[in-house]
Order: C-alpha cells, then structure tokens, then sequence
C-alpha cells in the first residue's frame, strides 16, 4: 500500500496563525513537581463528545509532496473518520476504531481492513486508537500517570522525563507553562533508529477551551525523512456527526506480511 495514504488517515497533522505573541521567560515558569504537572495536563484535557473539523494537510517524504483539504471527525473513545479530497474530489477515506483501521484510496483503487501494526511500525512506537485520539487533541500519547517523571524548565516549558525508561524507546515531552498542553512530545526507539517528534507550534480557543490549531509531526527512519502537518481549519464540537464509510466495489485488497 503507499505509505502516504496510511499516514495522511493515521497520523494527520501544520502551520500558521494564532500563534501566541507572549513571551515566557524560564525564570517566570513556577517550579512544579511533576505530579503537579501532569495532574494539571489531564485536567486541561479538550472536553467533548464529537468533534467535527476542516483541515490542510502537508505531506512532504523528500520524494513526493502535496496538501489536501480533509474533513475529520470524532466521536470520542469510539470512532475517528477522515475524508481526503484535493481539487473538490475525494481521493481517500479511512475510519479507525478501537478495534481496527478501515481504509480506501482512489488512486491506485486499494482499500485495507486491519490493525496498527504497520503504522506502529513506521512511527516506531505502538499505536493504538487511544494514542491517535490523543495526538490529534495535543494530550499526551502516553498515560503520563503511570510511570514516574523527572521535570525541569527548558525552552520556556515544562520537560518531563521518566525516571526509568522503556525497554524499547525513550520519551520526553514539554508541555506549557500556562496551559500546560503538548508543545511536543519526543519518542526514540535507538535499535530500530527510529526518532517520532510531535510538535504543536500553536494552540485556538475553541468553546473556552484549548484545541491545538497547528500540528507536526516528524519521522525519522534510517536515512528517510516524513514530515506531515495539520492546519486545523475549523473546529467545531458537540455536534451531530456522521462517518459515511462504503469500500467502492472492485478494489483491490492490500494485506500486511
């Protein structure tokens, strides 16, 4: 399958406006212990129901580059569904649930049913939908209260780093002084040489609440390179939502080895 369509559909994600104009300086950021902060990240969490947003994609792999519109929508905890369209005319539609990904694309007339497996194998960490759920959101991918963190002021940012890492990969995250979301989260998986960098250059006020507005992500893989961003558009939440999902007749199946 190509790799783009899978990451477009399950990754998504940046650039321009509402960036904030404030500058924080570190010796204005109060020292917290990490407890602190983390409680304060989950209780700024985005609180809704659905979530129905526009945004532009930009999808560069040093080989092949484009920004499609895509319209996105959640209903947390149960079911996230993009459409892709360039020019008007969609080109690719996916719906992910808890239990698997379901996916389809006009140009080479393909579609996937199945798990996270490969994409988790790109991004080199183990994805699932909670994990998606909560990038698109700028909460953290990891549940931050189950291990124990160091915190230290850097770069105008909360940084926490667990005390004691996973096996497989490293993690760092930095969150906001005054908000205390995501401004990125940093994960490493050294054997496989894989390096995931989630960045959330700006935040929006949407419904009183802090909703990212721009997303980037980075995958490194060896000597390849995938940036993917997001613009959000619109956002509106706590709407009717629909997720319209038929495989056209005729597609070829693509199946993961």
């Amino acid at each position: 399958m190509n790799k783009i369509w899978y990451l477009l559909c399950f990754s998504l994600i940046v650039f321009n406006s509402c960036k904030s104009t404030k500058t924080i300086n570190d010796s204005r950021i109060k020292k917290l212990n990490a407890e602190k902060v983390i409680a304060n990240h989950y209780n700024r969490s985005f609180n809704f129901e659905t979530l129905n947003a526009r945004i532009k994609v930009k999808y560069d792999n040093g080989k092949q580059s484009f920004s499609p519109n895509a319209s996105l929508r959640i209903e947390k905890d149960k079911t996230i569904w993009l459409s892709v369209k360039m020019l008007g005319i969609t080109l690719a539609k996916a719906v992910i649930t808890p239990e698997k990904v379901s996916y389809y694309e006009k140009i080479e007339n393909t579609y996937f049913e199945g798990d996270f497996k490969l994409l988790s194998k790109w991004l080199g960490t183990d994805l699932d939908y909670n994990k998606i759920q909560q990038l698109l959101l700028g909460q953290s991918l990891f549940n931050l209260r189950e291990d124990k963190y160091e915190v230290a002021i850097a770069n105008k940012a909360y940084q926490l780093q667990p005390k004691k890492e996973l096996v497989l990969f490293e993690r760092l995250f930095l969150l906001r002084p005054d908000t205390f979301k995501m401004v990125s989260q940093q994960l490493k998986q050294p054997i496989e040489n894989r390096t995931l960098h989630i960045n959330y250059q700006s935040y929006q006020t949407v419904g009183n609440q802090d909703f990212p507005k721009d997303i980037y992500i980075e995958a490194l893989q060896e000597k390849e390179k995938t940036t993917i961003g997001i613009e959000y558009k619109t956002v509106d939440y706590n709407t009717k939502v629909s997720f319209p999902f038929t495989i056209p007749s005729g597609y070829k199946q693509v199946t993961i080895q």
